[in-house]
């Protein structure tokens, strides 16, 4: 039987799917930032390699930010439990490593 949650928790699962969609957002930008940096800083395919993972994360997170609003939606109507997030280690993992890469660039082309 479904009920009407806690109006907090509706609108902190929305919180959380606008954040999805906020971080979409900021990884297209740091994306597109990446394929802007001048030739010199990084070689030509790594500085590609990093924008298309950004842009790949990018998509991920605002492809998935409505399934995942909604079944969290529908466990709460429902007293279920909150469903995992299966991709969080792809985001955390993949952005830790675009950033580490970054660094080692950074400081051996200096």
């Amino acid at each position: 039987m479904e009920e009407e949650p806690d109006p907090r928790f509706t609108l902190a699962n929305e919180r959380t799917f606008l954040t999805w969609l906020s971080t979409s957002l900021a990884l297209s930008a740091a994306g597109v930032a990446m394929a802007a940096v001048p030739r010199d800083v990084f070689v030509p395919w790594v500085r590609m390699a990093l924008s298309v993972v950004l842009a790949v994360l990018a998509t991920l997170a605002a492809v998935l930010a409505y399934p995942r609003w909604r079944r969290v939606q529908i466990a709460l109507r429902r007293g279920a439990p909150i469903p995992a997030l299966a991709l969080a280690p792809v985001f955390g993992y993949g952005v830790a490593a675009v950033a580490l890469l970054a660094l080692v660039l950074i400081v051996v082309a200096r």
